[in-house]
């Protein structure tokens, strides 16, 4: 089993019972595309009662660790009383390899080899297997977390008890990797001229308008346009730029690139997954259309049922749908699929 090597001194019993370590993986690491990753390690995080069930919450390409509480990037389901409810479970959180946080990840302008979901997988396996649990109760998984999830129920299903997926397929869908190798392109051209942050910004505008649905931006967004001496600036574009301000001041470019790219690598065998599985699909989600999301109950050869809600938020419903969604995760968290 991996050594470990603490990240901060394990809180006194009075404060939130969380625990935080980065974990070396065993080296040398050969990643699913044949690489070998140097000086590999995994972040993770564990909040909740000691001995309670362990399930893991894994999300989007921007995710972290810190699950729950007031920086934590999904606290409208995760917490006290929650959808995956921290009195009754410990929940782990992953800092991806590749992506924020502290685990293996490329540095400014260097490079980094191709990563699979199964590799992210991988990585989460050796942390169960080190924290000395029981096999994990459930993975809650979002987006890029639902394809790690996914990979993990087919490759390690001795270790995960259910798994619930929330816009996330089998496959990543051709015309969601189209615009994703637009954003990439954008990104590689800007670190070329040695202005990551700008191609990280226009890539995030862009990619916050599939994260979206139309039905919300005409709402929101559909008022005329006003002209500013030679040019018109439509309602739209400040709101897609400041989420692109925003996100470069947490993200680097490189990871962006890593992490966007695993996810249009993805494709795994949904057919040896017989894991009970709980799939919610959002209607309005251009990334992940509910057509994929059925294709992937059909392939499926376990206990599975297929949720379908509808949400103006498209494909970032499991960020803004707390209220809709907290019954429905916690019902699929809790009850086993006959």
């Amino acid at each position: 089993m991996p050594s470990k090597t603490s990240e901060k001194p394990k809180p006194a019993a009075a404060d939130v019972p969380a625990r935080d370590e980065i974990m070396p993986l065993p080296a040398p690491w050969r990643l699913h595309y044949g690489d070998e990753l140097p000086g590999p390690r995994i972040a993770f995080r564990v909040v909740g009662p000691q001995g309670a069930p362990l399930v893991a919450v894994l999300g989007g390409i921007s995710a972290h660790r810190v699950v729950c509480g007031r920086e934590g990037w999904w606290p409208e389901l995760v917490g006290p009383g929650h959808g995956v409810d921290t009195t009754r479970y410990r929940v782990l959180g992953i800092d991806y390899l590749g992506g924020r946080g502290q685990s293996s990840a490329p540095q400014p302008q260097g490079g980094f080899p191709p990563l699979s979901s199964y590799d992210q997988a991988l990585a989460l396996r050796l942390v169960v297997e080190y924290l000395g649990a029981e096999p994990l109760h459930a993975i809650v998984g979002a987006s890029y977390g639902g394809m790690v999830a996914l990979c993990f129920a087919e490759r390690h299903a001795e270790l995960v008890g259910r798994i619930v997926v929330l816009s996330a397929a089998d496959r990543s869908q051709v015309l969601s990797t189209a615009w994703r190798s637009v954003q990439r392109q954008i990104v590689r051209e800007a670190i070329a001229r040695g202005d990551g942050p700008s191609g990280l910004k226009l890539a995030r505008a862009l990619a916050m308008a599939t994260y979206r649905s139309s039905v919300e931006f005409e709402l929101r967004f559909g008022g005329p346009p006003v002209r500013e001496a030679d040019r018109f600036r439509f309602p739209i574009e400040e709101y897609l730029f400041a989420r692109g301000d925003d996100y470069v001041q947490k993200y680097r470019a490189e990871t962006f690139l890593s992490l966007s790219e695993s996810i249009d690598l993805h494709q795994m065998d949904a057919t040896r997954v017989r894991t009970p599985a709980t799939l919610i699909a959002v209607r309005e989600d251009q990334l992940v259309p509910f057509h994929d999301m059925q294709g992937l109950a059909a392939r499926l050869n376990g206990p599975r049922q297929l949720i379908e809600i509808n949400s103006i938020f498209g494909h970032d419903a499991f960020l803004k749908e707390g209220a809709a969604l907290t019954p429905i995760v916690k019902r699929a968290v809790s009850e086993q699929l006959l």
